[in-house]
């Protein structure tokens, strides 16, 4: 019989920290990070799951210098390696729920590296600097509701218009959509 020990349902927190692509610095990342959400985000998770997490949270999150802990210093990050993402992500989840941690990892890993990637200086001064700060709030949207999110079958365009850029179609499931500052939007050209 499963005692609460070893039943095998119960989410091992402390099992990733065992593996070899962990440096000393990424442990001490997961400690810093994990103590964060357990202390300030973990006790409201029951009640967010239920409506909405409010903004502050991006806001701690960015004063903490968890925001941007894979891009470079020039932009306010902390010029980590991809396994500081994993961290966060990993960490993310003691706090219980799913919208929070969800809503973290489109921020950092979905909506802003292409704009690290493709973006303009001015952009990345305008969208992506503040995002690292957690003062601006992103969102990707991708998912249509003809395609889900097989970028080959969507069905939004973009077509120019002189200095500007006409969008047609439409998204949906657009994770942080109600809260964005921002979208970075996928259409094709």
């Amino acid at each position: 019989m499963a005692t609460a020990e070893t039943d095998v349902r119960k989410p091992d927190h402390g099992a990733q920290r065992k593996h070899f692509i962990f440096t000393d610095e990424h442990h001490q990342l997961r400690e810093s990070i994990g103590s964060f959400v357990t202390r300030e985000l973990a006790p409201h998770a029951a009640e967010w799951e239920e409506t909405t997490f409010p903004d502050w949270v991006f806001r701690r999150l960015g004063e903490l210098g968890f925001l941007g802990l894979t891009f470079p210093e020039e932009y306010g990050g902390q010029g980590g390696d991809y396994y500081c993402s994993i961290v966060l992500a990993e960490e993310m989840t003691r706090c219980n729920s799913g919208g929070v941690a969800m809503g973290v990892a489109v921020h950092t890993d979905m909506a802003t590296p292409p704009i690290l990637a493709f973006g303009t200086e001015e952009q990345k001064q305008r969208y992506l600097v503040p995002s690292i700060r957690g003062e601006k709030i992103s969102c990707l949207g991708i998912t249509e509701p003809d395609a889900g999110s097989d970028v080959a079958g969507i069905k939004t365009r973009a077509v120019r218009d002189g200095d500007d850029w006409v969008i047609n179609g439409s998204k949906t499931y657009i994770t942080n959509g109600h809260r964005a500052d921002y979208i970075v939007l996928v259409a094709k050209t």
